[in-house]
């Protein structure tokens, strides 16, 4: 028999994993009919169809789920192979980790920057998008790690896995003059900015606007959260930031608090593939413990002289 060409297989495990030939394609930059003529070699050479058409949508045949198996185990080996390798650059251990837009940045850079050695010896690259793009990243082995504020179903993304690493309430803030009325009742008097209401806290709010009986008019919703306060402190909206952050958003801002609420809570996941736990920094985040952090203690123990940061400030596509 002659050799498998195991392009060939990547091709037609691409094509499994991603659902269509196109999409496959577009992920190896190739054109689909170069991809479809590879497939028919292997199909050739393994003496049976791979795929066949259910209305519009491919789909495996029984010979093809059994390829299909073994070729996943192989290349997720190898993915892992050479995740192992890349960890080190230039005498640096690589990270790469994805911040979900919706999270506070200041609470984000705190958790990475706990685990950072003081000697520079993990560069850290960081890279904002949302929270299911980041996902789809962190599936293709393009990073290290997710900060996020909602965990990873794993019936749905088998492989990855996430830890709880605190919470913290809500506050909510805005420029003089003031609302006349208490809070929360004061919410109706100014129009909002809030998350996304496909994020987590987006989610949140929008229940308990419901819960409380309020009709708040919203000026626009942010998946950013960072913009979503820039746009507090240059107009007369109404933002939520966590209030873990009270004081250093009222110190030195023209800004003043309305009210806070437990019943609100931002949550920060860690979400990272299982064969990464070997990685030194996602070992040490999911082995810390940050209930000082999320309590409100700052602590020294957050070092950043001397961390060699390497923070690339990318949106991932």
């Amino acid at each position: 028999m002659s050799h498998l060409n195991y392009n060939h297989l990547y091709y037609f495990w691409m094509t499994q994993k991603r659902g269509s030939v196109t999409r496959a394609a577009e992920a190896l930059f190739l054109t689909p009919q170069t991809v479809t003529g590879q497939i028919r070699l292997l199909e050739q050479r393994l003496g049976g169809r791979l795929f066949k058409r259910k209305g519009r949508q491919l789909e495996a045949t029984e010979l093809g789920q059994l390829i299909f198996q073994y070729a996943d185990k192989m290349f997720s080996l190898s993915y892992e192979m050479l995740d192992i390798i890349n960890y080190r650059k230039d005498n640096q251990i690589m990270f790469d980790v994805g911040i979900a837009d919706a999270l506070s940045k200041r609470l984000a850079s705190r958790v990475l920057l706990s685990v950072l050695p003081a000697d520079g010896d993990i560069h850290l690259r960081c890279f904002e998008s949302t929270h299911e793009m980041l996902l789809a990243q962190l599936s293709e082995h393009k990073l290290d790690m997710i900060l996020s504020d909602c965990p990873v179903d794993s019936s749905q993304h088998a492989g990855l896995l996430s830890k709880k690493l605190g919470e913290c309430g809500v506050s909510f803030f805005c420029k003089s003059p003031l609302p006349q009325a208490p809070f929360p009742a004061c919410l109706e008097e100014r129009k909002l900015l809030i998350p996304g209401r496909r994020t987590a806290m987006g989610r949140q709010l929008t229940r308990w606007f419901e819960e409380k009986g309020l009709h708040p008019k919203v000026m626009g919703e942010f998946d950013d959260a960072a913009l979503m306060k820039a746009f507090g402190f240059f107009n007369q909206g109404i933002f939520v930031a966590p209030s873990l952050y009270q004081d250093e958003l009222l110190e030195g801002e023209a800004v003043e608090l309305l009210g806070e609420t437990q019943e609100l809570k931002e949550e920060y996941y860690v979400i990272f593939a299982e064969r990464m736990i070997q990685h030194p920094a996602v070992k040490k985040i999911c082995e810390s413990d940050f209930s000082a952090l999320f309590g409100g203690q700052q602590g020294d123990s957050v070092a950043e002289d001397g961390v060699n940061l390497a923070m690339d400030a990318c949106l991932v596509d």
